[in-house]
């Protein structure tokens, strides 16, 4: 009988024996005095106790008695030992490697307070070869009319990773980073230069960007991307998509106004069946279910489906899933069908048996909800 195959972690796939040689290789060839093979051995030692973001911090603690203990020494050594720039010529999903994140650990750590302009400079560098989104950060918090000049010029820099940084390290709520204290008239300025970007890796930042700000401020964002619609400086096409995901939070919420922008009418006459294939289904297996949509006139319809989860004690919970965007034709019913998996051990909630819901939901109002049994 074969073994099965081992599982590798996230962490295991980005720190390992061979990305630690890249980063020794790098400093080796800029720092004098390094000591390739301790250096490497104690990175390695520290990556199974630590976390993925734990490890960063821990390579920069490997690497600190090497460098200068003065700022502006310690900032021109990372540099040096800096790979080449991520490749400029490309126009999407280049991130870089976590690896290379170290510069930034040790920009906040020994540049925050004293060298700041020096630590931002470490930045616009380092970010050519690794994002630096969790690393600006506290820059923002703590010195942000400085931090904001910065940005306001690298908006409009040439390299585009550059340009991300901007819009991805002042998100309101970007995943795993610390939270910044800034408000919508520090940002929304930037955004502003940002929103023509000739670059998708530029323009799913903003995106995202103001997906976050719709979760607080839903008029803000439709105000702004109005604005941005007016004034035709973005290609239509992009436009268009960049609204679709800025506003995907409030089209699972049924926002009126986010909805309207995207072509879909709420106060429209839709007729709904829902028919639920398999009424009692056992953890493991798929809940089976078909809609039918019929209207008096052609409409873009946009289709989602809600599941209430029963949960112990009475309690219940809500997840907003895509269906369909399409269009029901004058006369002829659009039929939908969907396999939805009822995972034993699924990794954002957990089902338990009981009656659950199931509501159908078009351009933003429910139109038809049934129930079923997980057994």
């Amino acid at each position: 009988m074969a073994k099965a195959a081992p599982t590798f972690s996230l962490k295991d796939q980005l720190f390992n024996a061979d990305s630690l040689g890249d980063l020794t290789d790098e400093f080796a060839g800029a720092v004098s005095g390094f000591d390739r093979a301790a250096f490497h051995a104690a990175a390695l030692s520290g990556i199974a106790e630590r976390s993925l973001m734990e490890c960063l911090d821990w390579f920069a603690d490997c690497l600190e008695p090497y460098l200068a203990t003065d700022f502006p020494t310690m900032a021109d050594q990372l540099e040096a030992a800096m790979p080449a720039r991520l490749d400029p010529t490309l126009r999407d999903d280049d991130f870089g490697r976590f690896i290379h994140a170290v510069p930034g650990v040790l920009a906040v750590r020994h540049g925050l307070e004293a060298h700041s302009a020096r630590a931002l400079d470490l930045l616009y560098a380092a970010t050519q070869r690794f994002s630096m989104e969790f690393y600006i950060r506290p820059f923002l918090n703590r010195w942000p009319q400085e931090t904001l000049a910065r940005l306001a010029l690298w908006a409009r820099d040439d390299n585009y990773h550059v340009r991300r940084l901007v819009s991805e390290g002042t998100r309101p709520k970007l995943p795993w980073a610390r939270k910044v204290a800034l408000t919508l008239d520090q940002t929304l300025p930037l955004l502003d230069i940002l929103q023509a970007d000739g670059t998708r890796f530029v323009t799913r930042s903003v995106a995202n960007h103001l997906n976050d700000v719709a979760k607080t401020d839903a008029d803000a964002v439709l105000q702004r991307l109005a604005q941005w619609d007016a004034d035709g400086r973005q290609r239509a096409a992009e436009r268009a998509w960049m609204q679709r995901h800025a506003l995907r939070t409030l089209v699972k919420q049924g926002h009126s106004g986010a909805l309207t922008m995207l072509g879909y009418a709420g106060d429209v006459a839709v007729a709904a069946s829902l028919s639920i294939a398999t009424p009692k289904v056992a953890l493991g297996e798929a809940l089976e279910f078909e809609v039918a949509l019929s209207a008096a006139l052609d409409l873009p319809v946009l289709v989602d489906y809600r599941l209430r989860f029963a949960r112990p004690g009475g309690r219940t919970g809500e997840k907003v899933f895509k269906l369909k965007v399409g269009k029901v034709t004058a006369g002829k019913p659009l039929s939908l069908t969907k396999i939805h998996k009822i995972k034993a051990n699924a990794t954002t909630f957990e089902w338990h048996p009981g009656t659950h819901g199931l509501v159908v939901q078009v351009n933003g109002v429910d139109r038809v909800e049934a129930t079923f049994e997980v057994v």
